[in-house]
């Protein structure tokens, strides 16, 4: 008889610091989960070791939410993430066919609560959702079968299906329930940070090197909305995104989310409030400029452009650094990383200022005049098409005495002797441009090529003599013991 009294009374609650402080709330799988594969009776002993015995006890799990009433609905919320802390094993599709679908089925209903949700959330039922996505989200993931290949076959091996996870049906739920929770009108972003917190965002951005481009896309959304809600946690997250950044140009060139990362920067950059920071501009000259030096630029190329462009529009005295930068990292040896660069000098000359670009003409229209001398037609092509921009065509005419004279051998060579017609067609259209400009100035250039021409020729014919004179006098003298064996005509003229 005591005993059903003593039943029926209420249970001690736990302190606020003990539901807390049970344990780190980005505690490893093995701490907040049974274990893989785990059953039914699992289930519940994964909520009564995780989260505290008076916020789960006495509610099913298994209740849907609107047989409850309100003022019970918090607590079964948390009953729920309770259950979905255990982390099954997928790569066995036939093992736990059940216990995942019920998984499945809680996920999709906590989606849809804590999208109609409007009451405030609770601190616990903060910590619990915290738990609840670092034990399903927080995970190693297996070696890289492309980063085993050396790297002769890494073009190759880019090109490659990604992996996709066979845990995606779970994972993607628990994004969606992320994202929302995180950009639910009832978080208070004061109680949240202290469990959205340092170690989550670094754990989260961890994620962002996973091979299912599926999993990045959510990654971006939920950081992106976590930069944006949290302001306490800006300038941590721009250092740690820096950081990742680094590793990748200086240690390790191997990262599957850099397009995405970027892309959540270039909306940041939009943003930044004027004059910048010093550390938003060393973020340009230390981060984005290196980036352009990677081996795989094609597969961020797109956000990196837009980034430097951003950077640009918000102060136009940065362009010419931004060139000089690119001048400093051009590849001379890879002709698709050069009709890349040439897309991005097209969108930086558009928008830089006059005295801005005067700095820098020089060099520029130095490396751009090896461009159009390029045996690859696509490089040549897209140096070329600089001219057909209206805004670049008035730079240039405006400083055409310090370009044309620059520029003038590689349009000439180009239209005596390159090899595709669409090359030397545009070259033409190029050289009847700067002669309508100034007639003076294109016939003094002219003059000018043939004079330096003519030079050439006398120095490689003098050369050629002061060779043939040697080996006329070689070939008369005896050869004798340890006396280098004559060079044949043939090899000497051999030409690089």
């Amino acid at each position: 008889m005591l005993k059903h009294i003593f039943s029926r009374l209420p249970r001690k609650s736990l302190s606020k610091a003990e539901s807390l402080d049970s344990s780190d709330p980005f505690c490893q799988n093995s701490g907040c989960s049974s274990g893989r594969g785990a059953g039914g009776g699992a289930l519940k002993r994964a909520s009564s070791a995780v989260f505290p015995a008076s916020v789960v006890a006495g509610f099913e799990p298994l209740v849907p939410f609107k047989d409850v009433p309100s003022s019970e609905k918090m607590n079964l919320f948390i009953s729920k993430l309770s259950l979905c802390c255990v982390v099954f094993d997928f790569t066995n599709p036939s093992k736990n066919t059940s216990e995942k679908e019920l998984k499945r089925a809680t996920l999709i209903e906590l989606v849809d609560f804590v999208s109609s949700n409007t009451v405030k959330y609770s601190e616990p039922a903060i910590l619990v959702v915290c738990k609840m996505c670092a034990v399903n989200l927080f995970r190693v993931f297996p070696p890289d079968h492309r980063s085993k290949n050396n790297s002769s076959h890494a073009s190759e091996n880019d090109d490659d299906e990604p992996t996709f996870d066979p845990a995606w049906s779970h994972l993607q739920l628990v994004y969606d329930l992320l994202l929302k929770f995180a950009t639910s009108s009832a978080l208070e972003a004061k109680v949240a940070k202290k469990y959205l917190n340092h170690s989550f965002i670094v754990r989260l951005l961890e994620l962002f090197d996973a091979e299912d481009p599926r999993e990045r896309d959510c990654l971006k959304a939920v950081l992106h909305r976590i930069y944006g809600k949290f302001m306490v946690h800006r300038p941590f997250i721009r250092r740690s995104i820096s950081n990742v950044f680094y590793r990748f140009v200086l240690e390790t060139e191997k990262h599957n989310g850099i397009a995405e990362l970027l892309e959540i920067f270039g909306s940041v950059i939009t943003g930044f409030a004027l004059p910048l920071k010093e550390e938003h501009k060393i973020f340009l000259w230390r981060v984005l400029l290196p980036l352009h030096k990677s081996k795989s630029l094609g597969v961020y190329y797109q956000q990196l452009s837009y980034c430097v462009t951003q950077f640009i529009e918000k102060d136009p005295k940065l362009a010419s650094t931004v060139v000089q930068g690119l001048l400093k990292y051009w590849p001379i040896t890879n002709s698709q990383k050069e009709v890349m660069f040439l897309s991005e000098l097209e969108e930086i000359l558009e928008a830089i200022h006059v005295a801005e670009f005067q700095k820098v003409m020089v060099p520029l229209f130095w490396r751009i005049g090896c461009c159009i001398s390029s045996y690859h037609f696509q490089v040549a092509e897209r140096a070329l098409f600089l001219w057909n921009n209206d805004q670049i065509a008035t730079l240039i005419a405006h400083n055409r005495h310090v370009i044309l004279p620059i520029i003038f051998p590689a349009l000439e060579n180009n239209a005596q002797s390159h090899w595709n017609h669409a090359v030397l067609n545009l070259t033409l259209n190029v050289r009847s441009m700067f002669k309508e400009m100034d007639d003076a100035l294109f016939l003094a250039c002219h003059l000018r090529y043939k004079e330096e021409k003519e030079q050439l020729n006398l120095a490689a014919q003098k050369r050629k003599e002061a060779w043939e004179h040697l080996e006329n006098a070689a070939s008369l003298k005896p050869i004798a013991e340890n006396i280098a064996v004559l060079v044949t005509p043939l090899a000497t003229s051999i030409r690089c």
